[in-house]
């Protein structure tokens, strides 16, 4: 994949109308803003451009629109806190058409480094269909420059993240990616593209099912590939240990067994755990208390299963990174909801945190559990995307990664 993208450092924006795709996919509860990560990450690059003098149209989705239109979901609460993030004025259309009349007048009202916020995309059915060249063309139609920085949706090519440069590129305009884009290309792509050696590789979570094209992807890039969370009982029970009653995907352990023997022949190291925390059911609610020990990995007995990586195994893990100058972490290693199962991934993180390699930290459920631990302002990079983050650790092209122009 070219990741050598025009950046909003590379445009001028004077006096022209900018539409920027931001990931506004905030969480709300009683139409009040719960979590604003997404809203300050997407400010430098809104403000970049206010400076610039360009004219600032917004756009997002939020939430999955399964019944049509409905304020529950639009975007009125974000254009609120983002006046006041920004000191000045956003100007929301509320049209559910998002296009529409409201729309244009509002942007032709528009002076040097005003912003305007559009409705939310997927209020228009046409966002997420292959068939949005209609709506693709009437976002255009709005702008003269179009910038993404909506990582979180860059791996899939709906109207506003792909279909959009098309017709931008038709009409002589530039297709660029934000500051928040920027720099998930240059961590996630290039660590996979381009690594400092020696380059470790962290997978967990629950599936292996999950994670099929990046074990086999990250397996061939890295030096050191380490499996933890519930995938690593597939893999364990593909190596003929008994795993209780632990998370296994039957289907999959032909596909461990392959995956194993493809480390041998690459002479990569690929990590187990080589004991592992078990309790006698998972914990019901996930937080409460339960009752735990730690066995090695090959004596779990027939009727617990295992929750979190073992002491020894933590230990492990965390001499695999302490060499690294490059270490790329999607999943937990455990239950980490609960404090008591949270520890492996407590060792994990606190040994990124104390090595002086780049650590990027792929979304998700390992992105939830830094944060709640307390290790992110510890971490080179934290990605904002989960399954894009997954597809670009797959080596996959992503839509609106590929769509921005090339320098």
């Amino acid at each position: 994949m070219a990741l050598n993208k025009k950046s909003v450092d590379d445009i001028n924006v004077s006096g022209k109308r900018v539409l920027v795709r931001c990931d506004f996919n905030v969480p709300l509860k009683n139409g009040e803003i719960t979590d604003e990560t997404r809203i300050v990450a997407a400010l430098p690059t809104i403000n970049k451009l206010i400076k610039d003098g360009g004219k600032v149209i917004l756009c997002s989705h939020l939430g999955k629109v399964k019944n049509g239109p409905n304020e529950g979901e639009s975007l009125a609460p974000v254009a609120k806190r983002l006046s006041e993030k920004l000191g000045k004025e956003v100007n929301f259309v509320s049209d559910y058409n998002v296009t529409g009349e409201a729309a244009t007048a509002a942007v032709n009202a528009m002076k040097e480094g005003d912003v305007v916020l559009l409705q939310n995309t997927r209020f228009r059915g046409q966002e997420e269909t292959k068939n949005g060249e209609q709506f693709s063309k009437e976002l255009a139609d709005l702008a003269d420059v179009y910038v993404c920085d909506a990582f979180g949706s860059s791996h899939r090519a709906h109207a506003s993240v792909a279909g959009v440069t098309k017709c931008i590129s038709a009409k002589g305009g530039e297709n660029a990616v934000g500051y928040l884009m920027q720099k998930e290309i240059d961590f996630l792509g290039n660590a996979v593209e381009n690594p400092v050696r020696p380059f470790v590789a962290i997978l967990g979570g629950a599936k292996v099912a999950d994670k099929l094209n990046v074990i086999n992807n990250l397996l061939e890039k890295c030096d050191t590939l380490i499996i933890g969370g519930g995938m690593a009982f597939t893999f364990l029970k593909a190596k003929g240990m008994e795993v209780g009653n632990s998370l296994v995907d039957n289907e999959k352990l032909d596909y461990c067994k392959e995956m194993m023997d493809k480390a041998d022949k690459l002479g990569k190291k690929l990590l187990l755990p080589v004991d592992t925390t078990i309790a006698d059911h998972f914990p019901d609610p996930i937080d409460g208390p339960i009752d735990v020990e730690v066995v090695d990995a090959d004596k779990i007995p027939a009727d617990k299963e295992g929750l979190d990586i073992g002491t020894k195994t933590a230990e492990l893990y965390a001499d695999a990174v302490k060499s690294a100058k490059t270490v790329v972490w999607n999943g937990p290693m455990g239950v980490f909801e609960n404090p008591i199962l949270a520890k492996g991934t407590i060792a994990v993180a606190k040994s990124l945190a104390d090595t002086d390699a780049t650590t990027i930290i792929g979304g998700g459920d390992s992105a939830a559990a830094v944060n709640q631990l307390g290790f992110a302002d510890k971490m080179s990079h934290i990605s904002t995307g989960g399954g894009a983050s997954l597809e670009f650790l797959e080596g996959k092209e992503l839509p609106g990664v590929v769509a921005a122009d090339d320098k």
